[in-house]
């Protein structure tokens, strides 16, 4: 498949700008669906705003699991972020990193 420079519109910032042949190829091997929609520079200023690592609040949904259970080694009550597998022990905070340390200085 054989890609050919485009002049595209800035939906921001109304510019004209181009689609080079190379970021065509990038988008087809990624298997985007769109083409871009703002120049460079009407892009990094999204980015700065936004954040370049996090989503728009709006449209952020937490898939974090968060489960109550008491602490295998001293039995406090505790929460960990994933469920725990029947048979396997789980452990609060402070009893993992002692338990951590201590298998690191063996």
């Amino acid at each position: 498949m054989e890609f050919q420079d485009k002049v595209l519109k800035c939906i921001d910032c109304g510019a004209d700008f181009i689609f080079t042949a190379g970021e065509q190829l990038f988008f087809h091997d990624k298997q985007f669906k769109n083409e871009p929609k703002r120049c460079k520079s009407c892009k990094a200023k999204r980015v700065a705003v936004l954040g370049a690592t996090s989503p728009p609040v709006a449209n952020h949904v937490s898939n974090k699991i968060e489960t109550r259970t008491k602490c295998s080694q001293c039995g406090k009550e505790t929460t960990v972020p994933f469920k725990p597998t029947q048979g396997r022990p789980v452990f609060c905070r402070e009893c993992f990193q002692q338990r951590r340390t201590t298998a690191v200085s063996a």
